[in-house]
This record gives C-alpha cells, structure tokens and sequence, in this order.
C-alpha cells in the first residue's frame, strides 16, 4: 500500500481511531500487527510468508541463543544460522537472478551452455529493510546488547510495523522494540508534529521528487534522443529526485508512528549541506549507515587498524552497500565510487576536518558534483548508460529540451526545500503558535493539490 494512495488515506486514519480505542496494550499489538499483515499484504499477498519466515527465524534464533548463554559455541550457531537462512532467501529472491545471468555469460564467453534454471519472482518489497531489521536484532541479542523477546507478536510486530515496513527507517530492537511494551495515550502534540512531518514528507515525494521525476524519467529513459546539456540537468535534478523520494518517505513514516505515540529514529539531516563523502553518509539513510558501521565496518576492524586495511574496510563496506541496494553492477561501481572518495579523504585528512566559510561553501559544492556524478550511476540502467551520460554531459553541448511548467514548479519546490533546510541548518527555526502552524499546514496542502504530482508513482527505494 503505497503513502501517496487514497487507500493509505483511508487506512491510516481508521488504524490510529481504532488503536486508540483498545484497553490493553497486549490488543493494541495484535491489531497493530494484523494491520501491518494488512499493509503489506496488498502488494503480493503470499509474500507476507517471506516476511513471517524471517520474523520465526530470528525470534526463535534468539530465543536458543539465550538459553545458551553459558556456550559461545552454540550462540554462534545459532547466530550463524539465523544469518545464513536470512541471507539464502535475500539473495534467492533478489540476487539470484543477476548472479546466474553474470556466471552464465561468462561461462559462453568460454563456449560452455551451463543452462542455470531461471526464477522470473518479482523482487518482494522491503525485503532488503526487514531482513537487516531482523538480522541487527539476531546481532544485538548475541551481543548482549538486548535480551531476547519471549513474546512472539510483539516481536512480529517490531518486524513489520507499518510504517516503516518496506522502506525504513531500520529500526534497532533496542530503540523501537521497547516501545510496544509502553502505553501510548493520545496526545495532540504528538499528533500534530506527526502530520506535520506526514505533510512535510507528502511535500517532498509529490511537490519535489515526483516533478524531478518527469523531466529526469523523460531523459534517461531516452539517451538517444538527448544532448550533454539536457544530462547535465537530468543528472542535476536526480539529486533532488532520489532525496525528495527517500527523505519524504522516512518522514511520512516517522510521522505516522508519531500520531500513534512511537518514535522512530531520523533517517535524514539535510544530507547535501555535507562538506565531504564521509559527513554525507552521516547525513543520509542513517539508519542504514549506522547498521553497516555497527555490524560490517566496526566487526571487520574499523578504523583501529593498520591504513591499508582500514582502507579496504571502508572500500568493503561501500561495496556491500552498494550491492544491498540492487543486483546491478550499475549499484556495485556507485558504491566503489563513495569508497573510494571516502578513502580519499582519509588520506588528505578531510574525513571528520571541520570546514568554517566560504572554505565549507566550497566544499559543500565539490562534495555534492561528486554525490551527483556517483548518482549517475545509480540512476541509469547499465554501466554503459551511465558512461553514455558521463561523456556526452562533457562532449555533447546543446540546447535542452524543458517543459516551462514543469521546470518552474520543480524549481518553487527547490527553494522551499532549501529555505527550510538551510533556517534548520543554522538552527534558525522559529517558534510558532498553533494558529500559525494549522496555516502553514493548509497552505501546504493547497500547494499539493495545486502543483503537487497525483499520480500515484511508488516510492524509489520500494525496488531495495
């Protein structure tokens, strides 16, 4: 069930009356999580048995993980088990299809026909975000960082919480799962900050990401038809795009929970404001940067190691986020690609260097032509695409194809991007009244009926 549906504005209110309405929090979860079944159910009914496999896997993995608490070996075990049968049905689902087609064209390179079966399944949404949700708790409890949780359905429903079910944020067992244990009374404020982020997150995808959308779509879809300039644009837009479309999912997300008393944790802080790579990925998907610094790059030896094998745990990990975001080698080189300038940096100094001034400025400006040129990749559909776009943004000069509405609309959505976000920068937000916020939140709404995107275009990362 996609946010910027009629159907999810229907659901959603009726969810939040009704989890109200329950006396216990016990009947709050188990409707909380038939809700969330409900939810994701609407795509692909059967592959909610994808997200109850991993759901079992991992609750029952704990629970043998505690009662040996005393036996290393088995903790491993158990531990190994939960990942590997995770990471089977991830990668059946998700990656079998491009490693089989890779392994196959490289076998007829040498002339031998392996004739790999093949499985035409559609990518399960949000298997990639359950599935790192469900492993980070398997890590935390190993860890002793949280115990186990005996109650299956609270469990299940840390699993597949509707609001950040299919595209995040990751949550940490230790931040989220708690909190269906607490209860939550209705509060205006929460409410109202939760639908004022709901807005805000509305106004991203559909005022900014979906009107960056037609003229990026347009380009890229059809190289061939387009010059260097009309790239440069498209490739400039996309920035734009995949943020307004990501952030603006996180928001509604967060923002929903919020109405119903749940904190999620943020997942964006005005990522192109960063000065360098490395501060960007501390601004942008937090919640999955910090999963692969806790679990891949701190376990693999971090930076508490000799230089060239800290270099290599950072070009390691860039390379498995790469990879988590898609079977395509398009994804892979992206990911090489932020490693590389990180590992850059390391050597220059400039990883965690504080910029003051037109000195920040200017690196502000480098790190996002680089994040731009990196996305190109992201964005196109193969490497020789990307390269195609590359080359012709640096030989192929001329006229740009611009549609006058969309580009002025696209362009009013920029700057009330940018005018928030910078007053949030310099920590300049001014106190409002209610009076002043339900006006504010009218002429938002206004401003989406008027300019926004109603076509009903799916959220970006729902493909990871």
């Amino acid at each position: 069930m996609l946010f910027n549906s009629v159907h999810f504005l229907l659901f959603f209110p009726v969810v939040c009356a009704l989890f109200f309405c329950w006396r216990s929090v016990g009947s709050r979860n188990v409707f909380l999580l038939l809700a969330s079944y409900y939810f994701y159910m609407n795509w692909q009914p059967v592959y909610a048995l994808l997200l109850l496999t991993s759901t079992l896997i991992t609750y029952f993995a704990a629970l043998l993980m505690a009662k040996s608490e005393l036996q290393s070996v088995r903790r491993r075990l158990w531990l190994t088990l939960s990942i590997v049968l995770n990471l089977s049905i991830l990668f059946l689902f998700k990656y079998y299809q491009f490693v089989a087609d890779n392994v196959t064209a490289l076998f007829c390179h040498w002339g031998i026909d392996l004739g790999m079966p093949e499985f035409p399944w559609l990518l399960p949404v949000g298997i990639s975000f359950y599935t790192f949700q469900a492993l980070g708790y398997s890590f935390d409890v190993y860890r002793g960082h949280i115990s186990a949780e005996r109650n299956l359905i609270t469990y299940a429903l840390f699993i597949s919480f509707f609001p950040q079910l299919v595209a995040g944020p990751i949550e940490r067992s230790s931040h989220l799962l708690p909190q269906f244990k607490k209860w939550h009374s209705f509060s205006y404020d929460d409410a109202m900050t939760g639908l004022k982020w709901m807005l805000w997150g509305y106004f991203l995808k559909l005022a900014l990401a979906d009107r960056c959308g037609i003229y990026v779509d347009a380009i890229y879809n059809n190289l061939e038809y387009h010059n260097g300039t009309s790239y440069l644009i498209a490739s400039l837009l996309f920035p734009f795009q995949i943020y307004g479309d990501f952030a603006g999912y996180s928001l509604t997300a967060i923002g929903a929970a919020r109405v119903m008393g749940f904190r999620l944790m943020e997942n964006f802080r005005r990522p192109y404001f960063a000065a360098t790579v490395s501060e960007f990925w501390r601004r942008w998907h937090i919640s999955l940067s910090s999963w692969f610094k806790d679990y891949v790059y701190i376990p693999l030896g971090g930076n508490r190691v000799s230089r060239p094998r800290g270099y290599f745990n950072v070009m390691m990990t860039m390379m498995i986020s790469g990879i988590w975001h898609g079977a395509n080698w398009t994804f892979i080189v992206w990911g090489t690609l932020h490693g590389l300038m990180q590992c850059i940096e390391k050597m220059l100094g400039l990883g965690r260097a504080s910029f003051q001034g037109m000195r920040r400025l200017l690196h502000v400006f480098i790190t996002f032509f680089w994040v731009s040129a990196a996305w190109v990749f992201f964005r196109a559909d193969s490497v020789s695409d990307a390269m195609t776009v590359l080359t012709g943004i640096c030989l192929r000069p001329g006229w740009p194809k611009l549609n006058l509405a969309d580009w002025m609309a696209a362009a009013v959505a920029l700057l009330i991007l940018f005018g928030k976000e910078w007053r949030d920068e310099r920590g300049k937000t001014a106190q409002r009244t209610r009076l002043t916020e339900h006006v504010r939140m009218a002429m938002m709404c206004a401003y989406l009926l008027l300019f926004g995107v109603l076509n009903g275009d799916q959220f970006i990362y729902f493909q990871f």
